[in-house]
């Protein structure tokens, strides 16, 4: 059987789709995505028991077909190929011949009933949201992920619909990130679900700015999310995510207004001499000043010193620099607000006026 198809309609869907594969695969056929030829489409699918990622394209195929090829070759091959090169394979019961033009290439197979293939259990809520909204949401939080914590909720990001609103939240124990969104979800719709880490990650590089509607459906433990000729699945983590809403910080009776590029390229300077360890960073507040200091233990030292907008009375603070940077990085808006209270409570920070997205940090001992 032959399958007709060219270089750009074959790499477009690879690429979407070989994220999921992990490089060292306890099943030889994880390493594989699955092929299926049906009515002139051919639908590649990619899973690793916890994503699962299927997109389709057009092709010319000869009759119907399910093989599995090797993910990472077949990616390699379509990269190395001209552009708008034709790509014809030739499928027999453990070989396929892939040709185009004058290269030739033959890929071992594994049957295809062999594939892995997540089966989710019936969707419980369904919903429409636009495709740039949801892309917005993950990337505003998924840098606070927790990675590998025993705590295995942490390990992913928290997706709520509450009162017509979609919210993300993500935290590792030492920072939080939320953001969230107004949105046409309908009012009686309550509840939380776990994305795991690789799924969110998956999604926000599968995810683009379009305003189209893509679909979500929910269950107990599985969502699908159905976009433009790709079909996007994943397990959630059983497990219940700490009360954020405790940790967001409240009776903050201090200000910071600064520029967001004056102060992430300040802490930026200032965190080459942190210690490498535990990057601590010493913020001293003044009226309209804020100094930031770091040192590490081979007794080198750095100082920045810059304006803000601060009427309160003298603080001094320890803050992990690299948190602090990603959630400053994460606002859009030129000015950012940070709010304190005092050496041990936590800072919250977000943007002059936007106040959809938040950012928890905790102070440290330095």
């Amino acid at each position: 059987m032959k399958i007709d198809t060219d270089r750009e309609n074959l790499l477009e869907s690879l690429q979407k789709i070989a994220g999921v594969v992990e490089r060292r695969q306890t099943l030889p056929i994880l390493a594989n995505i699955l092929v299926s030829a049906r009515n002139n489409h051919i639908q590649l699918t990619a899973t690793d028991l916890e994503v699962e990622l299927k997109t389709e394209s057009p092709a010319v195929c000869e009759g119907d077909a399910d093989f599995t090829l090797p993910a990472r070759k077949l990616l390699d091959i379509c990269k190395a190929l001209p552009e708008s090169a034709p790509v014809t394979l030739d499928v027999s019961e453990n070989k396929v011949k892939l040709r185009s033009g004058r290269s030739r290439f033959t890929l071992s197979v594994l049957p295809a009933r062999d594939y892995p293939v997540i089966e989710p259990t019936p969707s419980n809520d369904v919903l429409t949201i636009k495709e740039s909204v949801l892309h917005r949401l993950i990337e505003k939080t998924q840098f606070a992920m927790a990675q590998q914590d025993v705590r295995y909720y942490l390990n992913g990001m928290l997706l709520e619909l509450s009162q017509g609103e979609i919210r993300t939240v993500a935290t590792d124990g030492h920072r939080l990130a939320m953001s969230q969104s107004k949105t046409c979800i309908q009012d009686e719709i309550n509840l939380q679900v776990i994305l795991p880490r690789k799924a969110v990650i998956e999604l926000g590089r599968l995810l683009g700015d379009s305003e189209k509607e893509i679909k979500l459906e929910l269950s107990s433990s599985y969502v699908r999310i159905l976009l433009d000729n790709t079909v996007f699945t994943s397990k959630l983590i059983d497990g219940r995510f700490p009360e954020y809403q405790r940790v967001m910080p409240s009776g903050a009776d201090k200000e910071v207004e600064a520029d967001k590029n004056t102060l992430r390229n300040s802490l930026t300077r200032a965190s080459i001499l942190s210690n490498e360890k535990y990057r601590g960073i010493h913020f001293h507040l003044k009226t309209n000043q804020l100094q930031l200091q770091a040192h590490n233990p081979e007794q080198e030292e750095s100082e920045e010193e810059l304006e803000v907008n601060y009427q309160g009375e003298e603080l001094k603070i320890g803050f992990n620099v690299s948190y602090l940077l990603d959630a400053i990085s994460a606002i859009a808006e030129d000015s950012i607000i940070i709010e304190l209270k005092d050496t041990n409570s936590s800072a919250l920070i977000y943007g002059k006026t936007d106040r959809d997205s938040k950012y928890v940090v905790m102070p440290m001992r330095i």
